[in-house]
């Protein structure tokens, strides 16, 4: 690819939190960056006006990456848009807690078909125009920390984010001939909206924060940093992995 041509990254599950994140970090290191949100009701308007904001380049683009029409749609606009990609992180993701009885068929169901579906679909429409392009790219998506630890809440989320690492390292070995990394990176605990009004409580703050060696919560930012490597020429040769960005939590759990 010529050096005056800008790369162009997909950033799945990018119109808050973690995808935000890594959005505004790509778009800080020279990204053209195609933002994506599941609905006009949450779209990626605030992340495109933030990127726009500090100098960058974005646009953005409204698919449910877990219906095959729309990541195929998806991938297609985003070329017809910036006429190429480069990288796509995969990190559009739900995550629904309870009990395992109270699991119902509807949530396993909608929990796989974005995490686990939404990440092959994607991964797959943007393999095409990466393998026709004919000069490499990137493939990266966010799992998580539950992929190794599990969580009692979270059973139809965790054998998701389990997945993405066998996926990736599956992609790892198809597309790596053509000069396709794919890797995952694995989340800790991750301060966002989501978990907002739980953190807020100081005494469920100092819980978590005690239990992680580095003493603090994680932000997204924590995150694009390892997407940021990953995506990058320093990482070239790194493939089929995962990186687990968790402060130390892991390790610690015992």
């Amino acid at each position: 690819m010529s050096a005056a041509v800008r790369r162009v990254a997909l950033v799945t599950g990018s119109a808050r939190g973690i995808g935000r994140g890594i959005a505004l970090r790509l778009a800080a290191d020279g990204y053209r960056v195609a933002v994506n949100g599941p609905s006009a009701d949450d779209g990626p308007q605030e992340t495109v006006a933030q990127i726009a904001a500090a100098g960058g380049e974005a646009h953005g683009f409204v698919a449910d990456v877990g219906v095959a029409v729309e990541a195929t749609g998806l991938v297609d606009a985003v070329v017809a848009h910036f006429g190429r990609l480069d990288a796509v992180v995969c990190n559009a993701g739900i995550c629904p807690f309870g009990p395992f009885d109270d699991v119902s068929e509807a949530v396993w169901d909608r929990t796989h078909q974005v995490n686990l579906k939404g990440t092959f679909l994607v991964s797959q429409a943007a393999s095409r125009v990466l393998i026709a392009q004919g000069d490499g790219g990137r493939i990266v998506a966010i799992s998580s920390i539950s992929a190794i630890a599990g969580g009692s809440m979270q059973t139809a989320y965790t054998p998701t984010k389990a997945g993405q690492v066998s996926l990736m390292r599956s992609l790892a070995i198809a597309l790596g001939p053509y000069g396709i990394t794919c890797n995952c990176v694995e989340p800790g605990t991750i301060e966002t909206d989501l978990n907002a009004e739980v953190l807020s409580d100081p005494r469920m703050r100092e819980h978590y924060e005690s239990r992680i060696p580095v003493r603090r919560i994680g932000a997204p930012a924590d995150i694009a940093g390892a997407v940021a490597f990953l995506v990058s020429e320093d990482a070239a040769y790194v493939n089929g992995t995962e990186i687990l960005v968790d402060g130390g939590a892991l390790v610690n759990l015992a």
